[in-house]
């Protein structure tokens, strides 16, 4: 079995560093955890580099300094209805409270670490210092239970992001909480503001955890009878052959640990498609489908007055679930996506991958209104209630009719002049194969399961062509730390994006801020089982 993980490798600035740097980074328990790093391939930008500091220094912020003091524990979270379960979260609250800063701060975080394994805090969707950016390993050591961890830096660019653990599969728990950058010059004009996050869960239903669902996706499909591929995951499928020839099966890429044998009762999902997602739709069974920590059967309320503009902020910070997304007897003008404005596109319905965010403005009607969340091939919903006069609720398996709708998908949109990324050949193109099975359960990025030492070199100033090519039967949300990617033909600016199976995607970035980034599946399950990378500037 290859033993090698996140936890055993660093940035070779970071292993000179030692004690230095990380240790000053972690307080109250000792230093953070994991063994000694060991030297990583020479002639790369080191997280704690020279490079990394200039560009930090580089950045606009005259703003305020914005402290914030986060707890992760274990904690009894109220889903509604009577129903509580035992889990882990920022606080006792699910989602984790609000964090909402200014364009131009800097955020100063201190993460206090209560669970009994180590772990780590990543900003999804932000263009930070690379040293913070929250990757166990590659750009920090993992902050070990009992452990804090200071995370220090400016916040440049406004939008709807969220933070989790970049750690094992901590974020298919409790431990997610929205990021609300506010522009001090935003051009939008609304009269309210509802942030909205989207969970699929099974933490501590029945005896269920994420790592027993690992445990269980990671023996696979091999030698089971399911219909020669009538199952929706297409038997072996595209790229089985892939995995490089390691035994993984019990083993999470970032935990160091063997997961644990399932419990509960069995979570694999069979026969969940969806034409949008271009056939599988998913790999897990989860038992709820949350808006905003909640249950249809007792949903939150979000109260207005007739004629409201309302500012919805969605965030998909799901596990293993894509979200057809629709506000009943509303149209819906997107203006932001993954934080970045586009140009507005009215719709009936919006569907959202793992990590992504969109924002929308409705103009809201009189009455008592559906906001409601279709796990996409997966025949269940979560709800919300928008609530701007009288009426009885809606009941907790309402479906508008807006989510009859084709939904609107990141390609039918184009990016704001502002933000477009000019016209510029790429000076490099990197190729991402997206390979692996449900059968095998051996997702990878060209037929490699993630090793941290492993680069994909980028230099900075370069123009970079991603091209990914699912050759999986599976669809893959896919996401780039530290930076936003163009979509192309003058698409949107995302840092996540869905490349359905059998399909090419092309994104071009800047190469403008140094560093290690990591690059990988947001399915929980496929990026733990190996469908991870690292783009490395050239030092």
């Amino acid at each position: 079995m290859r033993t090698t993980t996140r936890r055993a490798v660093l940035g070779a600035g970071i292993a000179a560093a030692g004690s230095g740097l990380l240790a000053a980074c972690s307080k109250g328990g000792g230093p953070s955890d994991g063994p000694s790093p060991t030297a990583a391939p020479a002639g790369y930008v080191t997280p704690d580099g020279k490079e990394v500091a200039a560009a930090e220094a580089a950045r606009a912020g005259a703003g305020s300094v914005r402290e914030v003091r986060l707890t992760a524990t274990p904690a009894r979270l109220d889903l509604g209805g009577g129903r509580t379960v035992a889990s882990w979260a920022y606080g006792d609250v699910l989602p984790g409270k609000e964090i909402r800063v200014t364009a131009g701060d800097t955020l100063a975080l201190t993460l206090a670490n209560h669970l009994p394994e180590p772990t780590s805090l990543h900003w999804h969707g932000l263009a930070l210092r690379n040293d913070m950016d929250g990757v166990p390993d590659l750009t920090q050591r993992a902050v070990r239970a009992g452990a804090s961890h200071a995370y220090r830096f400016k916040v440049t660019h406004p939008g709807t992001y969220w933070i989790h653990p970049h750690s094992g599969t901590q974020q298919d728990r409790g431990l997610y909480a929205p990021l609300i950058v506010e522009d001090p010059k935003e051009p939008l004009e609304y009269d309210k503001e509802w942030v909205v996050v989207l969970d699929d869960w099974v933490d501590g239903i029945d005896g269920s955890t994420p790592d027993a669902v690992l445990a269980e996706l990671a023996k696979g499909m091999s030698g089971m009878d399911h219909g020669g591929g009538g199952t929706g995951h297409g038997g072996a499928g595209h790229g089985a052959g892939h995995g490089g020839g390691h035994d993984m099966s019990h083993m999470s890429m970032t935990s160091a640990k063997a997961s644990p044998s399932p419990t509960g009762p069995s979570r694999m999902l069979m026969g969940a498609t969806s034409d949008v997602l271009g056939g599988d739709a998913g790999d897990v069974a989860y038992p709820h489908y949350l808006i905003n920590g909640r249950t249809p059967e007792d949903p939150e309320t979000f109260t207005a007055k007739p004629g409201d503009r309302v500012r919805i902020r969605l965030i998909n910070a799901g596990g293993d679930t894509a979200f057809r997304v629709a506000l009943g007897d509303h149209r819906m003008t997107v203006t932001h996506a993954d934080g970045f404005p586009v140009e507005h596109t009215a719709t009936d319905a919006l569907l959202l991958g793992m990590g992504e965010r969109y924002d929308v403005l409705v103009e809201a009607k009189d009455g008592a209104f559906p906001l409601t969340a279709l796990a996409e091939g997966k025949k269940r919903t979560g709800l919300a209630v928008l609530r701007t006069g009288g009426g009885s609720a809606p009941g907790a398996d309402t479906r508008p009719r807006e989510l009859e709708s084709t939904p609107l998908t990141a390609g039918l949109l184009k990016a704001d002049a502002s933000v477009r990324l000019k016209e510029r050949r790429p000076d490099r193109t990197v190729t991402l194969r997206l390979t692996g099975s449900m059968a095998k359960y051996d997702w990878a990025i060209n037929g490699r399961k993630y090793t941290p030492g492993q680069r994909y070199p980028v230099r900075a100033g370069e123009r970079v062509r991603l091209v990914f090519v699912n050759d999986t039967t599976m669809w893959h949300p896919m996401h780039l730390h530290g930076h936003t990617f163009a979509l192309p033909g003058g698409g949107p600016r995302k840092d996540t994006a869905i490349v359905l199976p059998g399909k090419r995607l092309e994104a071009d970035f800047d190469a403008d801020n140094p560093g290690l980034w990591m690059l990988h599946c947001h399915n929980v399950y496929h990026a733990e089982s190996g469908m991870m990378a690292v783009l490395g500037y050239r030092s």
